[in-house]
Order: C-alpha cells, then sequence, then structure tokens
C-alpha cells in the first residue's frame, strides 16, 4: 500500500476483504438457478460497495443481469437489504443506483422512441455514425480498456466505470455518435437494457447531459489499478476536449449486428387457460406461480431486428427461462401467437417494448411510487427519497 492516502487505503482494505471472502466466486460466472441468484443477492455488502464501487474490483454486486431479465427487481434488492436490518441513510449510494436503473426505465417508458435520438441536445464534433475498430478489437493501446473488452466477449459484463470509460473515447475522443457504439455494447451485454446503455452513452456524450464526460489515463489508472502512461488519454481535462482524433482511433466501421433467434417450433397451449407473456423483459419465475396458465416466451423478430443481441445474451435468456415452470418458447410476433393459437385471455407485465401487446397489462415492480419524467435524476430521486424510512 505504499504511497496511498488513508482514503485510497481504507479502500484498498475494503476491497481486499470483500475478495478474501468472495475469492471462490467467479464474478463473471452468471449463474441461472434460482438458487445460484438467490444467493449472490444475500452476498450483497452495501456499506462496503459505497465506498468502493468505482474501482474495477470494488464491492460490486453482479446483480444487474438478472434485473435487466427481469427475474428479480430493484424493489425486490431494496426489500430484503432493509429486512436485514440496513438503515437506508448507511447504504443510500447503494440503494441510488438502483434507483438509476428505474430512472431510466421511466424515462423510456415516457419518451418511447424518443430515446433512440439525442434528447435533450444535439451531440457537438460528431465526425462519424460508426465506432472505432480499435475498440471493437481492444487494441486501443490503454491496457484496462482492452482487457475489459477481451473480458466483455467472454463474459458478457463490463464494470460501469469502464463501460463510461468506452464511451468516452468513442463518442468525445474519437467523435463517433453515441448510437452505433452503443447498439454494440448493448448487443454484448448480459444485462442489457436499451434505456439504461442508451441513456448512459447519451450522458457521456453530452445528449443527455450538460456537458460531456472525459477521463484521462490518471483517472484510469486509479480506478483501474494500472500504472500506464504516455498514451493519447495521458493528458490533462483542459486538454482532452481540444485533442485531435487519436490516429488509433480514426478508423471507423459500420458493425452488422443480428440475432441468431432459436428455431420455430410448435408449441402446445390448453385454450381453457389463461396465457401468461414472458419476454426478453420479463423472466420472473414468481410471476403468478401457482396459477394454471400457459406460459409463453415470445421472441419477436421485430424487436431483435430494432435491439439484436448476442448468441451469449440469447442463451442466458433461455437458461433464466428454465427457471419458469412450463415455459414454452415461441418465435414470432405476438399477433401471429395470438391467431395462431387462439389465445383469449393474455397476461403480460407493462414495459416500453411491448405496446403493441393486447390483454390484461400488470405493472411491474418498482421500487417507488414516483412516476413520469424528471430532466434530471436527481430531480426524480429527491421525489423517491421521501418514500423512504430515514
Amino acid at each position: 500500500m505504499t504511497g496511498l492516502n488513508a482514503q485510497d487505503s481504507a479502500i484498498y482494505l475494503a476491497i481486499k476483504s470483500v475478495n478474501d471472502k468472495s475469492k471462490k466466486l467467479d464474478p463473471y460466472l452468471f449463474e441461472t438457478s434460482a438458487v445460484a441468484i438467490d444467493s449472490r443477492v444475500s452476498t450483497i455488502d452495501p456499506i462496503t460497495y459505497g465506498r468502493t464501487r468505482n474501482f474495477v474490483d470494488g464491492a460490486v454486486t453482479y446483480i444487474s443481469p438478472y434485473i435487466s431479465r427481469g427475474v428479480i427487481s430493484t424493489k425486490q434488492v431494496l426489500t430484503k437489504l432493509l429486512d436485514q436490518g440496513h438503515a437506508p441513510k448507511k447504504i443510500e449510494k447503494f440503494i441510488q443506483e438502483l434507483t438509476w436503473r428505474d430512472y431510466w426505465q421511466q424515462v423510456w417508458s415516457t419518451k418511447g422512441d424518443a430515446i433512440d435520438v439525442d434528447l435533450k441536445n444535439p451531440q457537438t464534433e460528431v465526425t462519424n455514425q460508426g465506432i472505432p475498430e480499435a475498440i471493437t478489437s481492444g487494441q486501443t493501446g490503454i491496457e484496462a480498456i482492452d482487457r475489459a473488452i477481451e473480458t466483455f466477449y467472454r463474459t458478457g459484463y463490463l464494470h460501469n466505470h469502464v463501460r463510461m470509460y468506452i464511451a468516452s473515447i468513442a463518442c468525445n475522443v474519437a467523435k463517433s455518435h453515441w448510437k452505433a457504439p452503443a447498439k454494440w455494447m448493448y448487443y454484448h451485454l448480459l444485462d442489457g437494457d436499451w434505456a439504461s446503455n442508451a441513456l448512459s452513452w447519451q450522458w457521456v456524450a453530452g445528449t443527455n447531459s450538460n456537458k460531456k464526460y472525459y477521463a484521462n489515463q490518471d483517472n484510469i489508472n486509479k480506478y483501474c489499478h494500472t500504472r500506464q502512461q504516455e498514451t493519447f488519454l495521458d493528458l490533462s481535462y483542459e486538454e482532452l476536449p481540444k485533442m485531435a482524433v487519436p490516429s488509433k482511433l480514426s478508423h471507423t466501421i459500420d458493425m452488422k449486428l443480428t440475432t441468431n433467434l432459436p428455431e420455430s417450433t410448435p408449441i402446445v397451449i390448453d385454450t381453457t387457460l389463461p396465457s401468461l407473456i414472458y419476454n426478453f423483459y420479463n423472466l420472473d419465475p414468481n410471476w403468478k406461480k401457482g396459477v394454471l396458465a400457459n406460459r409463453i416466451l415470445l421472441l419477436e423478430p421485430s424487436h431483435f431486428k430494432k435491439y439484436p443481441i448476442s448468441e451469449n445474451s440469447i442463451r442466458f435468456m433461455l437458461d433464466l427461462g428454465k427457471n419458469i415452470e412450463g415455459l414454452q418458447v415461441f418465435v414470432g410476433e405476438f399477433q401471429d401467437l395470438v391467431a395462431q393459437y387462439h389465445l383469449e385471455k393474455t397476461y403480460y407485465k407493462e414495459h416500453p417494448t411491448n405496446l403493441h401487446y393486447k390483454g390484461i397489462q400488470e405493472p411491474r415492480d418498482w421500487m417507488f411510487t414516483v412516476e413520469g419524467y424528471y430532466p434530471s435524476f436527481f430531480a426524480f430521486w429527491k421525489k423517491c427519497k421521501k418514500e423512504l424510512v430515514w
């Protein structure tokens, strides 16, 4: 710990303690059984998380893939922590991070497809609509970034700080418009949530915030535990916005992202029973558990054409579906499912991607009762925190 100040030494010890306790657990092994998921939620350390979350080896939870797929909800996680005796005041940072996920979803629910374009401000200094090949190939020359991208392709996970670093390099250094790089990242993320992903990229690019986000090499070195120097990011924050596009990032590509859905096979429907419609954003094994019903995972080609995902994400989704007893997979559009199998009483959970569904819509399990669009997270949070007992 030579050279660390008192604050960084405390953070180092906190991270080491967490790593020592969980060294037998591979954080990137996203098991899909209900028991394994519950175990992961039970091991959350929200206090240490608040101190160390910005470090790549900090006490992050690795539960985002399960929240994004609707297996567990932000409210369930919060309730579990409060039931364990954690006072909201002591875990406020963790609660805020959970609330960010609901906030992005509220923005998506309110703004709809408007989140697919520059939301508040036009992105400035854009020179291309692609993505630097150096990013997709993991050859930016920034050691921590390249290592993270290699791991990303294998595991489907990126630390939140690294996501911001990559977005900053793509949008603000290479001057790519945010949309294509955001779709590339969403494609590979196991926790792919278009609202969280797209709006976070827009926050970095300055289209959903008041200014662009930059990270220099010193920042990356601190939070990724590297000591690299003399890179194109080894500049001051005053110099970064003025720099020309580095030659490393000058070649951009237009990626053709496609989804390989499972082969369509017939399913068996009991027309005397109601039908529960699951999808990429709802794989809740406890939804109407015990109710006799047809349980159908609907994979619409139109959805995945608009929001393509990788084969890793497809496998992860299907494996999570095994927690839902009797779940059958239908590849096709909602209206085709209803017409082909003469469905009369369908249930589904509210989500911006299924506004075309017909039937009985049920609400999602939100953390708070606050709804609608707020121009900033902290305006939203100010309302939400009033519902907690501090």
